[in-house]
């Protein structure tokens, strides 16, 4: 078993690092998929529209995570967020913020068809489907769209709904705000996890994630 956690902890480290560099290798240019934002000026790891994927009744802890759903690493913490999640479900508050990445090619459409999904009460659902699917459309050359329209679909939404919100304003700017906090809060690669606001270092392993939100909890 330890051996297979320290494999896993590679893994992980080695898909971070790549990701950082990914990131550090395109400049932004102003377009809607690249991190340009301005940053906020009251930058917030979580704020009262954010999504939550808990709710607890009284919530001891929020777990932040801003996340890029093409990138790998992400796609790594997934199963690990959701075993949290399980364990942790009562009593902290895990919330996801777009972070689109300018080196992925359909990141963004990725977070849009999610806050699509969102505006029709489905975001949660909407993230499992991203990253459970990720291996079959991450790293494209070409634009995935189709492929988001067709999980909309099989979620059941309103279609018609979900066209016109994956291109509104309204979804792009909701985008734009995590974004900008983000940038506001020296996000540089994802996932960038915060507890109750403050920025730590990426968990290496599950048992590590698990140890630093023990650790939180009996402080309080």
């Amino acid at each position: 078993m330890k051996q297979k956690h320290l494999l896993v902890a590679s893994v992980i480290v080695a898909a971070f690092a790549m990701a950082i560099a990914s990131f550090a290798a395109f400049r932004p240019d102003g377009g809607p998929e690249t991190v340009s934002a301005t940053p906020a000026a009251d930058a917030r790891a979580v704020r009262d529209d954010s999504h939550r994927l808990t709710d607890p009744e009284r919530s001891e802890l929020t777990v932040s995570e801003f996340l890029d759903f093409e990138c790998e690493v992400c796609g790594l913490y997934f199963p690990m967020i959701e075993q949290l999640k399980k364990e942790y479900g009562d009593r902290v508050t895990f919330v996801a913020r777009y972070f689109p990445l300018p080196g992925h090619r359909n990141s963004y459409q990725a977070a849009r068809a999610a806050e699509a999904a969102a505006q029709q009460g489905r975001f949660e659902d909407m993230y499992q489907k991203l990253f459970t699917t990720q291996s079959q459309w991450g790293e494209a050359k070409e634009a995935k769209d189709q492929v988001f329209r067709g999980y909309a679909q099989e979620l059941g939404l309103d279609m018609a709904k979900y066209d016109t919100d994956v291109i509104s304003a309204q979804t792009i700017a909701r985008i734009t705000a995590d974004q900008r906090d983000g940038v506001g809060l020296k996000v540089q690669g994802t996932p960038t996890f915060f507890l109750d606001g403050g920025k730590v270092a990426t968990p290496e392993t599950y048992d590590a994630f698990k140890a630093l939100i023990e650790q939180r909890l009996a402080e309080q």
